[in-house]
């Protein structure tokens, strides 16, 4: 038989039974269809996590407290320690100490409403220094940023996030109003540009005051020398390795430790946490993909069953085409062929519908879907393949056949 004969008899063959051959693709199609989501939905939420930390900048260090113990000896989550303090950020803001690191912004932080009028709006307050709009790459869109003279005098000033404004006024050019805070009033004197979000928290519902006034007038902790988190900005990426062990060895020393094993506080880069965000999704990918490979046995099987049901169907069709010559080689091939084709309309319509999904779920989902071309490709192979190995069993089945009893069979 030529090729062509044999791609027209498995075409008739699969029509001619159209209802049944969909219902044998059907765990393909949901298989290469969530094949095709898992894969996307894996890129889409590792792309989305990178270039949210990857706003925040590719030379900046974090560091963040240990974990405290209270007095029952229960110890809190990382980063819930009073380990850091305002002096450490000024030391790090060293040349001599910290050479390779460009700036040094400490933030103090406490979730507090905001009133103006009859307005109210609880957002994260943050005491800082005047580096923070450089270290945190931020800009601004309207007005100034703090100042040495709002840090020395504790000035009762305030720069809003845009979110924070257009909650508070209904519009985002609100410089030269006052704001009240613990019962103090703030003048605004800027709005930070829009920055997105990072994970489930806004970048943009934030108002900014300077570490003193945090210290002096709104933080009333009894905690005023400690810092929630101190950022350095390095003086260039290729020098973020160097920055990172300088700031740890000060920190080391000052705090009177011995080796990193002990320290109470963590120095983490922006590229560290990527590769370990990249890694996590990662493998939550394969194990998903793993999970919709089930589907696709389950279809292979399928294909396998149907195709059995086909042989004995069409047994007096095999022992006639034999008897007038026709070798088990191409009696073999004949099935086979219709097995493939099976998987490959399943790996087809997978697709389709994969593609379909990834296109509108973000919309629902709000997250990214990527798809990635290599994935198609290699769902419609995998189809491919799968009808390939389900249906070489029937197919040989088929070709042992004898004639004389494939046409006495009724």
């Amino acid at each position: 038989m030529r090729p062509s004969d044999l791609f027209a008899s498995a075409a008739g063959a699969i029509r001619s039974h159209l209802m049944r051959s969909l219902l044998t693709i059907l765990g393909i199609v949901v298989g290469i269809a969530s094949v095709v989501l898992t894969v996307g939905l894996g890129l889409g939420t590792q792309k989305d996590v990178s270039e949210q930390i990857a706003s925040l900048g590719s030379d900046l260090l974090i560091v963040s407290p240990g974990s405290a113990t209270n007095s029952e000896g229960v110890r809190g989550g990382f980063g819930s320690g009073d380990t850091l303090t305002r002096s450490d950020a000024e030391a790090l803001s060293s040349t001599i100490a910290v050479p390779d690191a460009e700036a040094v912004a400490a933030e103090k932080t406490a979730s507090l409403a905001l009133t103006y009028g009859e307005n109210n709006w609880t957002t994260t307050v943050t005491g800082t220094s005047v580096s923070w709009l450089d270290v945190r790459s931020r800009e601004l869109a309207y007005g100034s940023f703090l100042s040495d003279e709002d840090e020395a005098a504790g000035a009762a000033v305030v720069v809003l996030g845009a979110e924070t404004a257009q909650e508070l006024f209904d519009r985002v050019d609100v410089v030269g109003e006052d704001v009240t805070i613990n019962d103090t009033s703030f003048e605004v004197i800027g709005v930070l540009s829009e920055k997105g979000s990072s994970g489930d928290s806004s970048l943009d519902d934030i108002a900014v005051i300077p570490m003193s006034t945090m210290v002096e007038t709104v933080d009333d902790s009894g905690a005023s020398e400690t810092v929630q988190t101190i950022y350095i900005k390095a003086a260039s990426a290729d020098v973020l390795s160097a920055a990172s062990q300088e700031s740890t060895a000060l920190l080391l020393n000052l705090h009177g430790i011995g080796s990193v094993e002990d320290a109470d506080f963590t120095v983490a880069a922006q590229d560290s946490l990527i590769d370990t965000a990249t890694s996590v999704y990662q493998k939550l990918t394969v194990l998903l993909t793993s999970i919709a490979g089930l589907a696709l046995l389950v279809g292979g099987i399928g294909v396998m069953n149907i195709m059995l049901v086909s042989v004995t169907e069409r047994t007096r069709e095999i022992g006639l085409r034999k008897a007038l010559g026709a070798n088990p080689a191409s009696i073999r091939n004949q099935f086979l062929v219709e097995a493939v084709m099976l998987g490959l309309s399943g790996g087809a319509l997978g697709v389709l519908i994969g593609v379909g999904l990834a296109l509108t779920l973000p919309a629902v989902l709000d997250s990214t879907i990527v798809i990635s071309g290599q994935a198609l490709v290699l769902a419609v192979v995998v189809a491919v393949g799968i009808g390939a190995v389900f249906g070489v069993y029937p197919a040989t089945r088929a070709a042992r056949l004898a004639p004389i009893d494939a046409l006495r069979a009724q």
